[in-house]
C-alpha cells in the first residue's frame, strides 16, 4: 500500500482537501468586510472652538539683479561691479532662508552677461532662481 492511497471498505477515499469552498467562504466575507467598513463611522464627534488668528505665509526674500544695455550688474537697483555681485550672491546662498533670485536682462545686453549671474548663482548655491520679462513686449511683436 503506498502512501496517499487509503481505501476503506472497497471505497477510494480522497486525501486532499477541497479548498473551492474555503476560498469561496473567503471571498465571501472579504465582499462583505469592504462594504461594511465605509458604513461604521469610529469617528468622536466634538465641538471644537474656532480660532481668529491666521496663519502668515512665509514669503521668501526677493533679490533682483538686473543687467543693464551695458553689461552692468544691479543689485536691488543698485549698481555692482562683477567681484561684489559674486560676493553678495555667496552671502545669499550662506544665509538659512536662500531669497528668491529674480535676474532681469536688458533686451539689448549680450546674453553672456546674463548667464555669467545666472552661473555664478548657480555655483554659490542658489537654488531659486527665476528670470523676469515683460510680456507685454514680447506680444506685441508677434502676429
Amino acid at each position: 500500500m503506498a502512501f496517499g492511497d487509503t481505501e476503506v471498505q472497497g471505497e477510494d477515499v480522497l486525501s486532499e482537501i477541497n479548498m473551492i469552498p474555503l476560498i469561496d467562504v473567503m471571498l465571501v466575507l472579504l465582499i462583505v468586510f469592504i462594504i461594511t467598513v465605509p458604513v461604521i463611522n469610529h469617528a468622536v464627534r466634538l465641538d471644537l472652538p474656532q480660532a481668529a488668528a491666521q496663519r502668515t505665509p512665509d514669503t521668501p526674500q526677493v533679490v533682483r539683479v538686473s543687467v543693464d544695455a551695458q553689461g552692468g550688474y544691479h543689485w536691488n537697483e543698485q549698481a555692482v561691479s562683477d567681484e561684489a555681485l559674486r560676493a553678495r550672491l555667496g552671502q545669499a546662498a550662506a544665509g538659512d532662508s536662500q531669497p528668491e533670485l529674480h535676474i532681469r536682462g536688458d533686451r539689448s545686453v549680450r546674453y553672456e552677461r546674463v548667464a555669467q549671474v545666472l552661473a555664478q548663482a548657480q555655483s554659490a548655491g542658489l537654488r531659486r532662481i527665476a528670470f523676469v520679462t515683460d510680456p507685454k513686449a514680447g506680444s506685441a511683436a508677434m502676429p
